[in-house]
């Protein structure tokens, strides 16, 4: 008679392993469900159920991680220097569209001055088009540019505004609030408008010193870089991040309901003007414009000009004519300097510009002119 004992330890240690063994094809089975996509429980026998009632757990794919997070930090962190500093422009369709009698736009213009202006090409890694239109917007992405789509909603900043127009007004204050959202990022940044040729890296030319917190252009300059009565552009400046420049960005902005017949730029000196550069103890620097010129008061020194801006100009047909006869000077003073019988002081003191003479007329046109 076989002991009873021995048949109680028999049956613990079957029933022991056939637990094991469902533990082991079970955990074979979870680890196949859920590592191996293309497997399916349905050739197991035992799982007679469709994959459908099963579906196997993925890890987010970065792009599915992307998406959720902030777009225009990815897009400010993609076109950064290392020190957050990236450059701003804000183009719409009346920039990127040709007129049937045209054969370039405003877009192709200011690209091109990057690709001929001295130590410019590798700034364009870190120009951000800020399109406020689906056109604009779709043109940067074919350019393969870095873009951003700023929406508004309500309001359609695709067309050519009428200068001083309620929608152009409207673009501007739209344009200075989304700034003040780049500095509250930590982002310093040059912004420049469409309309600046860029001839050398005004990197090179504006000044270092960290304590200062803008230096912005001027359609004249009479000297002295920190006078606060002066006339100044917001067509093109260097700002850094910092608490002083994002309280006066706010306190620009909240200016904009009560500034009726005032464009930004306006606003913004008399801010100047009525002393908030020591209440807020900033230091502003205003740019000679022998370096940052433009056509209100053109540089007179081939060698030092680092940017042009079509200012004091009404038209943008008249800007792209005038700015591309800008681009023809350039070349012709690059080729005369680079050959070895003429020095640059001689090619300099006999170089001119040649007149902006479809911007000068453009203010003599009445209303049907735009900006």
């Amino acid at each position: 008679m076989d002991d009873p004992k021995k048949i109680k330890c028999s049956l613990s240690f079957g029933s022991n392993l056939a637990l094991i063994f469902l533990f082991l094809m079970g955990t074979t089975i979870l680890y196949l469900s859920i590592w191996s996509p293309s497997y399916s429980l349905t050739n197991f026998p035992f799982f007679p159920f469709q994959r459908e009632q099963l579906q196997p757990c993925q890890l987010p794919n970065s792009t599915a991680v992307e998406a959720r997070q902030d777009k225009l930090e990815l897009a400010l962190a993609k076109a950064s220097m290392e020190n957050k500093t990236v450059i701003i422009a804000v183009v719409n369709r009346a920039y990127v569209d040709q007129d049937v009698k045209a054969d370039t736009t405003m877009l192709d213009i200011f690209l091109d001055s990057f690709w001929l202006g001295e130590d410019t090409k590798k700034l364009v890694d870190h120009l951000l088009l800020v399109a406020v239109d689906q056109t604009a917007y779709d043109r940067c992405r074919f350019l393969r540019l870095n873009c951003f789509r700023l929406e508004t909603d309500g309001v359609d900043f695709g067309g050519e505004k009428t200068f001083m127009s309620q929608d152009f007004i409207k673009m501007m204050w739209r344009r200075t609030l989304f700034l003040l959202e780049i500095l509250k990022r930590g982002y310093s940044f040059i912004f420049t408008d469409m309309d600046v040729m860029w001839l050398r890296n005004p990197f090179e030319r504006l000044s270092k010193n960290e304590t200062e917190d803008l230096q912005i252009s001027t359609d004249l300059f009479f000297g002295d870089p920190w006078k606060e009565d002066q006339f100044i552009n917001t067509g093109f400046y260097y700002i850094r991040s910092n608490i002083k420049t994002i309280a006066l960005f706010g306190k620009w902005y909240s200016m904009r309901d009560n500034s009726t017949g005032q464009k930004e730029q306006d606003v913004l000196r008399g801010l100047i003007k009525g002393g908030i550069i020591g209440r807020l103890g900033l230091n502003v620097r205003c740019l000679d414009t022998l370096y940052f010129s433009g056509f209100c008061q053109d540089s007179k020194d081939f060698r030092a000009v680092t940017t042009v801006h079509a200012n004091c100009c009404k038209s943008i047909t008249a800007k792209v004519t005038d700015l591309r006869a800008v681009l023809r000077d350039w070349k012709r003073f690059k080729e005369i300097t680079s050959h070895k019988q003429f020095t640059i002081v001689n090619a300099t003191e006999t170089f001119r510009w040649t007149g902006h003479w479809r911007c000068w007329n453009s203010w003599s046109t009445g209303n049907k002119t735009k900006v």
